[in-house]
């Protein structure tokens, strides 16, 4: 049927051209050769057009919070993407910046010999100000592509308050496009002229990442000019074979006891998903497919009411409608919001009742304090929390619900609500692999009260703002195992 008209957005006034050597689809943000929306996208045009396809996948090496850690987790993606590739008619050019810089300069040099440029239309980190910008000094036309999740970021103009109000919002508008998802191989069937070889100039300046890089080669690694002191995660490898072969693990052993042991500490109850989600490296349509084939689900089991409850909408069991309220609705407020605004990250963004209540109690006594650095050392008094960091700092991820403790405490450790926040970015956007991403805005926002409401008694410090402590999550749930564990 081809790619829906609702996801593609042009970026600048400019004309395909025609005459052009190739189509280019520069790849940003769904890092995958699987369901993308995008790749679709640039294959209909190099079909239309009978050009090769050139598919550029950069990696920078300057970015805000730059780190071994991250850069191993993509250039892993880049990895399956090659062996996905390979084989294929169009062309596939990984490229790591060795230092900050060495890469400016490079999809201009490309876009020169190109018909027409496709890329991610994704409002996540700076991804979108460097597509406005880039886009705005191109020749040709630059056609950004939503393949973010299941709901089109154009099929409303609103910001929703409250997860209830877009769920609401969701059961009434998704039916209409559960049927429009990407093909699962955009190359299928598909014949396109071979580019014989990149233009010399882009091969000398930019070549593409080495052998030994993709290889997984640790000198190779340690070479790049980031941040090694965060170091990669041991045991979590990038790249859509990782992340697909968690979700398979995930819908056989995990999938029936989901909305009973998400919540507890002392099992993984969880996907795991969300950091090849934030990579891009599996579709979250894909993953919507996947549930629905273990669940035998058809459209035809939609409630026909759309009431902006959690359960009993999609027509699944209990676990399976959890986990998708976690895909579904909580992941795609988040675009939602970072769609519609660029300023997610900002106190300023919080709700007016949130900042009232918060600076109304600015001033209030605080019964400890800790700098920056004693809370990225785990060096408070309190055990379950110092876990949480430790996990955090050790495996690039917090459990989901201490995640919010983690949050509620920082905010009665520091100085201001607004120095509350810079640690909490600062903290997540550093060490935790799905960081420095909608979600991650939409879940430190809602320590401070995004998507929450008034809550009382009115406490010290919190004011109205729900209250959270380690005393009363360590009766509701099982920490003890969970704090030996992460031991700073």
């Amino acid at each position: 049927m081809g790619v829906p008209a609702i996801r593609v957005r042009p970026c600048n006034q400019a004309c395909v051209r025609e005459d052009g050597s190739f189509v280019l689809y520069w790849m940003i943000a769904a890092r995958r050769a699987r369901w993308n929306f995008a790749l679709e996208r640039a294959v209909e045009h190099a079909v239309r057009l009978g050009k090769p396809l050139v598919v550029l996948e950069a990696l920078r090496a300057g970015y805000q919070w730059a780190s071994e850690r991250l850069h191993a987790f993509v250039i892993e993606g880049m990895a399956d993407n090659a062996r996905a590739f390979a084989g294929t008619p169009l062309t596939y050019l990984p490229y790591v910046e060795p230092e900050p810089g060495s890469g400016k300069g490079m999809v201009e040099a490309l876009v020169a010999r190109a018909c027409v440029v496709v890329t991610d239309d994704a409002p996540v980190f700076f991804l979108s100000r460097m597509v406005a910008v880039t886009a705005a000094r191109l020749p040709v036309l630059v056609e950004a592509v939503d393949g973010n999740g299941l709901l089109p970021l154009a099929a409303t103009e609103a910001v929703f308050p409250t997860a209830f109000a877009f769920r609401r919002l969701l059961q009434g508008l998704l039916p209409a496009h559960l049927e429009e998802a990407p093909a699962p191989d955009a190359l299928v069937g598909v014949c396109l002229p071979r580019l014989k070889t990149l233009p010399e100039e882009i091969s000398h300046h930019w070549p593409a990442a080495p052998t030994l890089l993709l290889e997984d080669d640790p000198e190779a690694l340690a070479a790049l000019r980031v941040d090694h002191r965060v170091g990669r995660v041991a045991d979590k490898r990038g790249g859509s074979s990782a992340g697909l072969a968690l979700l398979g693990r995930f819908l056989n052993d995990r999938l029936a006891g989901y909305a009973e042991t998400r919540n507890q500490p002392e099992q993984e109850g969880t996907s795991g998903l969300s950091p090849y989600l934030h990579f891009g490296h599996v579709s979250a349509h894909e993953v919507f497919a996947a549930v629905a084939e273990r669940e035998g689900w058809t459209a035809e089991r939609l409630a026909s009411r759309a009431s902006g409850k959690r359960a009993g909408w999609w027509g699944i069991s209990a676990a399976a409608e959890a986990f998708l309220d976690q895909l579904v609705t909580w992941r795609e407020l988040g675009y939602n919001f970072a769609g519609r605004r660029d300023d997610g990250e900002r106190y300023e963004s919080l709700p007016p009742w949130a900042r009232a209540t918060l600076e109304k109690h600015a001033s209030d006594p605080r019964p400890r304090a800790y700098s920056a650095e004693q809370l990225e050392s785990a060096a408070t008094h309190d055990p379950l929390w110092n876990a949480a960091q430790v996990q955090l700092v050790r495996e690039g991820r917090i459990h989901n619900y201490l995640r919010m403790l983690w949050g509620k405490k920082i905010l009665e450790w520091s100085p201001s609500p607004q120095a509350a926040l810079a640690v909490m970015l600062e903290l997540n956007n550093r060490y935790a692999l799905d960081g420095r991403d909608p979600n991650s805005a939409s879940g430190i926002g809602w320590c401070l009260g995004r998507y929450d409401r008034p809550w009382g008694p009115e406490r010290a410090i919190f004011g109205t703002v729900r209250y959270m402590s380690s005393e009363n999550t360590a009766r509701k749930l099982r920490v003890a195992e969970y704090i030996v564990r992460y031991a700073p």
